[in-house]
């Protein structure tokens, strides 16, 4: 059984998809790019902004469906530039503790949803 987990502190789905399904314990949250949730608005010009707002966004899923950052076992990082690889690890790695951070892999994308510069997705576990 699935459960659709939405929330208004995150930006809405600009596809046909949701923000994220619980399915058992397993919650998988759709890929975050830099939308502010209560404008509508793209954080666009500065990478930390826009790595900030996505994982802001990813966090208002996961407090939706009562968890936090430590139940994420996988993230996926898209880069539509490499070179941006060091800032973005630098704002991601603030969300988490080092020591049982989730598995992850960062890919540079030719290009992303709206033209961001960064997505990121993830898997949390209950």
């Amino acid at each position: 059984m699935k459960k659709i987990i939405t929330t208004s502190d995150a930006p809405a789905p600009i596809g046909p998809y949701n923000q994220a399904i619980l399915s058992g314990n397993t919650l998988y949250i759709s890929g975050q790019i830099p939308i502010d949730p209560k404008t509508g608005d793209l954080v666009q010009g500065d990478i930390q902004k826009e790595a900030t707002q996505s994982m802001e966004n990813l966090k208002a899923i996961l407090t939706e469906a009562q968890m936090t950052f430590e139940n994420i076992v996988k993230t996926t990082i898209f880069l539509s530039d490499m070179n941006d690889f060091t800032q973005v690890n630098a704002i991601y790695g603030q969300y988490f503790d080092e020591a049982t951070a989730p598995a992850r892999e960062t890919v540079a994308v030719k290009s992303l949803p709206k033209f961001v510069n960064v997505e990121i997705s993830a898997i949390a576990v209950k």
